[in-house]
């Protein structure tokens, strides 16, 4: 059992905001963290691992006290088993993808770093420099670099962000191969929703630095009101009035669609607004976000 209560002041540009968190998950599940930018997603990530510490509260690992506001204990980030996957994958350029993932073992096992290489399809390139790989294979190595640990937490923060749509896919499914393999319990951070539906076993979703939401994926992820068929973040792009309707131009992720809204809703919408695209019985929906 992971548990964790905590409480950190954030500074944003929304003004002050009062992160305030109590969860409770199992060795083995796969939670991710959705919500809004601002919400404490990262925040929460960095307070696990010891890199940000919170005002008050308590962080407990598979019965060890990582952090208790009210005893004094508060581990470094070098005493905390925890494997951290960063957006951008910290890796050491200096070093081949090889040297790379043994850099973090507890104990050096050239055999185990081989097996993990052979398990993402990269040991023909142990020897290369991170230099000369390709976004998703740079992604594979901070991954497998975080397992090599052994960790007792796995914690991923938006690892897919960079990434195209078709590596995300491919990247996903490793995702889900390596964390079953391991049975490492997880926190993954991110504002995809495929993530959280092809990934997790609960989603935990964050509005305000509060808890709003938690549960089965599809259970959060549809339960919006007026049970839409599908969500969608979008921008609006640009407007234009036509006799009898309003059409926008949205961009939705690296596409845009065109969306017909009644003429008398044109003046709720302007270019740059965040829209919530949706559908019911595949009737369109757009909202402002």
């Amino acid at each position: 059992m992971i548990r964790f209560s905590l409480k950190k002041k954030l500074h944003g540009a929304q003004g002050d905001l009062l992160l305030e968190l109590e969860f409770e998950m199992e060795e083995e599940e796969f939670i991710v963290v959705l919500g809004p930018s601002g919400s404490g997603k990262t925040t929460l990530l960095r307070m696990l691992a010891g890199l940000e510490k919170p005002e008050e509260g308590y962080i407990e690992v598979k019965g060890e006290v990582w952090y208790d506001s009210k005893r004094g204990i508060n581990l470094p980030p070098q005493k905390r088993d925890v494997g951290f996957v960063f957006q951008d994958y910290a890796l050491f350029p200096n070093m081949s993808l090889f040297e790379n993932i043994a850099f973090g073992m507890k104990k050096k096992d050239l055999q185990r770093v081989m097996e993990l290489l052979r398990l993402a399809g990269l040991e023909q390139l142990k020897d290369k420099k991170p230099s000369v790989l390709s976004g998703g294979q740079k992604q594979r190595v901070a991954l497998l670099r975080a397992l090599a640990r052994e960790p007792k937490l796995l914690l991923l923060d938006e690892p897919l962000s960079a990434l195209d749509p078709e590596t995300a896919i491919i990247l996903r499914e490793e995702i889900k191969k390596f964390q079953r393999s391991f049975n490492i319990p997880t926190i993954m951070v991110s504002h995809n929703r495929e993530d959280a539906l092809s990934l997790a076993s609960r989603v935990l979703l964050l509005s305000e630095g509060k808890i709003k939401s938690v549960g089965k994926p599809k259970d959060v992820l549809f339960s919006r009101r007026e049970s839409p068929k599908f969500s969608l973040n979008g921008i609006v792009l640009e407007k234009e009035i036509a006799e009898y309707a309003c059409i926008l131009s949205v961009a939705v992720g690296s596409e845009v669609v065109q969306v017909v809204v009644p003429k008398d809703q044109e003046k709720e919408f302007k270019p740059g607004d965040r829209v919530l695209l949706s559908t019911k019985a595949f009737v369109p929906i757009v909202r402002k976000a």
